[in-house]
């Protein structure tokens, strides 16, 4: 394996979530001591349930994106499938740990990037995805309020503001789905205060993500967006597991059944999204000391109209769409971001994701969602009637 180049490739790049500062002072890295600490791969945890990690590859669990597996932990569907969710905040600084960990066997199911998957995939490390959590794209441009720019083919020859300059590799493959050629923009790393430097003109615009929207606005930016979802066909972020676990049926049925809580969450969600917030941020007290109610709803909404894209679609929840996969595939190529031409069968599988939807206990998951006692900061919070997912 090539874990140098591989981990270079991503070396100056800030997890998406960990500028947002939701609650990075409690300090969210752990060791891998702390890891293999959890209990092993598909160990027994309480009760005699099947454990399975998953290792979030941001460096903290105290944001709103994982909703849909604090929903079904703190409901009890997991234990009901017979399942010990464990939730792991992967090491700071280690883009490259969702994928290596899982396969390493330190960790059983992992959330990178389509970046971070491919490039593991290409340099040797043995992971494939089970599950599109966004079946699009979940990255947007920011733009000044008053920008003249309404199609982000205007992007052309403009000046684009980001974290961190490791975060061209997100970029690039989206300029060039656009036909625009990344050689014709300019790029601005503008560290933590990137999002201001597009409000504030002094760049054409900047990377966004769904999420990320409501805690800007929270923040008094004034910003338009390009809604990445409305444009581009490439995927985003993924559940991936060890390709090995594929050959054997009882690892199989084991995150099926954790793909069918997620299934639960996601209905939970859609049925009463103001009780979803309002377990997740309970789940997580470090959010209140950078969320209110509001704002934490907010955020939610935002990625959970992008994690329902395939079910919106009619294909259920995480599924993965083959055209926007092989198209970004040969764009990395083309890019230099992997090294040889990657195959959809080498990186993903429907399989498990379709089995999940089929067999999921929604009617379960909808009347929990609908009787459902908000206390009285959620009571007050709002959901746009424009709301889908």
């Amino acid at each position: 394996m090539e874990d140098e180049r591989a981990a270079g490739l991503f070396e100056s790049k800030i997890t998406r979530s960990t500028l947002l500062r939701r609650g990075a002072a409690a300090g969210a890295a752990v060791s891998l001591g702390g890891l293999l600490n959890a209990g092993s791969a598909f160990g027994r945890g309480s009760a005699s349930l099947e454990t399975v990690r998953w290792i979030s590859p941001r460096g903290t669990l105290q944001v709103m994106d994982d909703f849909n597996l604090w929903v079904p932990i703190k409901q009890g569907y997991y234990k009901t499938l017979g399942i010990d969710a464990k939730l792991i905040a992967g090491p700071i600084g280690d883009a490259l740990a969702s994928t290596k960990f899982v396969a390493q066997n330190k960790a059983d199911m992992g959330y990178p990037s389509p970046g971070v998957l491919t490039t593991s995939i290409d340099t040797g490390v043995a992971v494939k995805s089970v599950w599109d959590m966004i079946s699009g794209q979940v990255f947007d441009f920011a733009l000044p309020v008053d920008s003249p720019i309404k199609s982000p083919k205007q992007l052309a020859g403009k000046t684009i503001a980001l974290g961190s300059a490791g975060w061209q590799v997100i970029v690039d493959p989206m300029l060039v789905e656009l036909g625009i050629d990344p050689k014709s923009v300019k790029y601005v790393n503008a560290g933590p205060q990137w999002t201001q430097a597009a409000s504030e003109h002094k760049a054409d615009a900047a990377l966004a993500w769904e999420g990320l929207r409501a805690q800007l606005k929270g923040q008094g930016l004034k910003l338009k967006y390009l809604i990445g979802t409305t444009w581009s066909k490439f995927p985003s972020n993924v559940y991936s597991v060890r390709a090995s676990d594929l050959s054997d049926a009882s690892k199989k049925d084991l995150y099926t059944r954790f793909l069918r809580g997620v299934v639960m969450g996601l209905e939970f969600a859609r049925t009463n999204p103001r009780a979803a917030a309002q377990i997740t941020y309970r789940s997580l007290p470090d959010l209140a000391k950078t969320l209110k109610p509001q704002l934490a709803v907010d955020s939610m909404l935002e990625l959970a109209h992008a994690y329902g894209t395939s079910h919106l679609r009619g294909q259920g929840y995480g599924f993965h769409y083959a055209v926007g996969w092989a198209n970004y595939l040969k764009v990395i190529k083309d890019l230099g971001q992997t090294n040889k031409q990657l195959k959809n069968s080498d990186v993903f599988t429907n399989e498990l994701a379709i089995a999940a939807n089929k067999t999921a206990d929604v009617a379960r998951a909808r009347a929990d969602a609908k009787k459902f006692k908000l206390d009285k900061d959620f009571a007050k919070t709002k959901v746009p009637s424009t709301f889908t997912m």
